[in-house]
């Protein structure tokens, strides 16, 4: 049966959260995409659906989904890409129309070329050989953490002299985060900077709860790191995440944020949190994160195209 190709709307939302939850269910053994958050991204300020969303159908079945937008305002353009695996033709023309899509977008900010990155399962339904095959490598991994927790064990931790923890009461304190997120992510991999308005929408933040949001206080240096948390997903509490500056690290701070969080969830009533890690951070997160208990879920890789 051939497809019908078209971009989506914001109605679109629940067939795409079927389709991406069926996709779930085949890469990791469970489904994990809410609603909410396929609306967020159907919401993108960066993304104008008429020429950046792609959804591909046979008959009134969704068997392919493509998103792209620009936060860089440069070369550097992302895209999401979801094919159910006997569909591998479709996905291939939902992939051409996006990199076509992205070195327009690219040339429209005055760039020469389009940096297009795509993030994968590293068991994804889409045949990676088709990424291979079109000059697509894939150049970083990350790891889907989990840990589960227990209000009986895992209990607010008292912190050292000198150290403060508060939660994100007003729009100062936000204000405050989002220095803190910029200043603290500068040097990690495929960071783009962020100005308020638009990091608010990155964070779904008018669904956000942001007492589970905090910010953490050092005496004689201020505000220095914070953590970011949601619990709106179904799977997990959901960790977004933490930062803390150069200046403050090695001081446990991390560390205290994440039992902290942890102790919140588990008074929620929540039993498992989770979040999303660079398996070559350069401070050390990994580390943290194993130590504290959390472990593998599953891996994601970044896959590049450089297109001309």
């Amino acid at each position: 049966m051939s497809s019908v190709l078209r971009p989506a709307g914001l109605a679109d939302a629940p067939a795409v959260t079927a389709l991406l939850n069926e996709i779930d269910v085949i890469e990791i053994g469970r489904p994990e995409t809410d609603l909410h958050t396929v609306e967020a991204d159907l919401k993108h300020p960066e993304t104008d659906l008429d020429r950046d969303s792609w959804l591909a159908f046979e008959g009134d079945r969704l068997v392919a989904y493509g998103l792209l937008w620009d936060e860089s305002g440069g070369e550097r353009i992302d895209i999401d890409h979801y094919v159910l695996p006997d569909r591998q033709d479709t996905g291939l023309v939902v992939l051409k129309a996006m990199e076509d899509r992205a070195l327009e977008k690219a040339r429209e900010n005055g760039a020469e070329r389009a940096v297009v990155h795509l993030h994968l399962n590293v068991r994804p339904t889409l045949d990676t050989s088709l990424l291979g095959d079109r000059g697509w490598s894939a150049v970083r991994r990350h790891h889907v953490l989990r840990r589960t927790v227990d209000a009986a064990t895992d209990l607010t931790p008292e912190p050292s002299a000198g150290v403060r923890l508060r939660p994100c009461a007003d729009e100062a304190d936000r204000e405050r985060v989002h220095a803190l997120y910029q200043a603290s992510f500068a040097d990690h991999f495929d960071f783009q900077p962020r100005a308020y308005e638009a990091w608010l929408h990155d964070l779904d933040a008018v669904n956000l709860d942001w007492s589970l949001v905090w910010i953490a206080e050092v005496d004689g240096l201020g505000d220095v790191g914070f953590l970011m948390a949601r619990d709106d997903r179904e799977a997990m509490g959901w960790i977004r995440g933490i930062g803390v500056l150069s200046e403050a690290r090695g001081r446990g701070l991390a560390g205290l944020l994440l039992r902290h969080a942890f102790a919140a969830f588990a008074a929620r009533g929540r039993d498992v949190v989770g979040l999303g890690v660079d398996t070559s951070n350069a401070t050390g997160a990994p580390r943290l994160y194993a130590r504290h208990g959390m472990t593998v879920h599953y891996a994601v890789d970044t896959w590049e195209a450089v297109l001309r």
